[in-house]
């Protein structure tokens, strides 16, 4: 990195709320956010907040076909912006993706198509992935450059790089990065079912046992929500933490949901992200461990290959909330800022894990199908 990167502002709407006191209590609490829905286990946004999201649909006649993921967004992204002291006349960048769109309204509208054999007027503008930065654009009246994207579940990380890259360029001073999802739908649900990884529940206490090497099935929950951060040049006074380190990397694919056994995207990823510190300077790490059993230990094989018998303590916030494939990043950043703020490590309740001797450097990451592989280095 040429320069550190201050965030100056994170905002999000997930199972765990939308304030930065209700979304810590909720870290420090040992229950989990899921629910039924579609006979399988999911993490939902709470029905209070939807129904401000519902406010937000018929606050413009504009909003009203948009898609929740869309909307996700725009009511996380005001909220940043307006935590950072934004203005519209800053022309911020925006940089905001998604794993799978506009799910629930793509699904719609093609079984609307299936019964009909006619596409609704407002299907492709509604449900094209440029879509959701468009929009937040649109809502924020910024005329910053807007990027939206799909990198699976690594896309809300990569919307962060994105911004740093911007903004080392000298091309934009402040970048919006995040990611939206809302894929609590049948059809998407039975996807993560054939593939085997979702959870059966069998364990009630923790239906979702990321992290957890003894785990005999896999675990996987899908849940919904968005998160935002806003980053600025330089080390700005005001910054709630700050990116020292970054790194990205892409496995060789031998499968379509590849990732080798011990994730050498994560390997390369992490130590790029290190630079030239010392890999004990690393207090903490959050992982993307979704709650699958290979893809669990394949992350947790590349953190003993890059740290040896020094390895930092790790944690996840999954267990909690599910996967939010493409905003999970952003909400793994999230947890380790308010770590940070908070001076406190976040324990995953059923792990028997040390506690760190302090929380400054915390290492963020997440991949997506395919081994797009991204680590992010945030301290204090």
């Amino acid at each position: 990195m040429q320069q550190p990167i201050s965030i100056t502002a994170i905002s999000s709407i997930s199972p765990l709320g939308t304030q930065p006191e209700d979304i810590w209590a909720s870290y420090k609490s040992e229950s989990h956010c899921f629910t039924q829905k579609h006979d399988a286990l999911v993490a939902k946004i709470a029905t209070d907040i939807k129904k401000s999201i519902k406010i937000l649909r018929h606050s413009n006649p504009k909003y009203k076909a948009l898609d929740d993921t869309v909307l996700y967004a725009i009511y996380a992204s005001r909220q940043a912006v307006k935590n950072a002291n934004w203005k519209a006349t800053d022309n911020f960048g925006i940089n905001i993706g998604s794993s799978r769109g506009a799910t629930a309204l793509f699904e719609n509208y093609h079984k609307a198509f299936l019964s009909k054999n006619k596409a609704e007027t407002l299907t492709s503008p509604t449900t094209t992935l440029g879509n959701i930065s468009s929009w937040v654009a649109h809502d924020l009246q910024t005329k910053g450059p807007e990027i939206s994207h799909s990198i699976t579940c690594s896309t809300a990380l990569h919307a962060m790089l994105n911004g740093i890259a911007w903004i080392n360029s000298g091309m934009c001073n402040k970048f919006l990065v995040g990611g939206s999802e809302a894929p609590l739908t049948p059809f998407t649900i039975a996807q993560m079912q054939a593939l085997k990884i979702y959870s059966e529940a069998k364990n009630n206490t923790f239906p979702n046992q990321a992290l957890d090497p003894n785990k005999t099935q896999n675990t996987m929950i899908l849940g919904e929500g968005a998160a935002m951060a806003c980053l600025e040049s330089g080390e700005v006074p005001n910054a709630l933490a700050k990116i020292i380190g970054v790194g990205y990397a892409t496995e060789i694919l031998e499968h379509n949901a590849s990732l080798s056994t011990d994730a050498i995207c994560f390997q390369r990823s992490m130590t790029m992200a290190l630079g030239t510190l010392n890999p004990d300077d690393i207090d903490v790490i959050v992982t993307h461990t979704p709650g699958t059993i290979k893809g669990d230990q394949a992350e947790r094989n590349a953190i003993n290959a890059v740290f040896k018998n020094q390895c930092p303590v790790l944690t996840n916030n999954k267990w909690k909330i599910g996967h939010s494939l493409g905003a999970s990043g952003m909400l793994s950043i999230e947890m380790a800022v308010l770590m940070l703020q908070h001076n406190t490590f976040v324990q995953v309740p059923y792990l028997n894990t040390s506690t760190p001797k302090r929380v400054k450097n915390i290492l963020v990451n997440a991949v997506g199908f395919g081994g797009n592989a991204v680590s992010i280095l945030v301290s204090k």
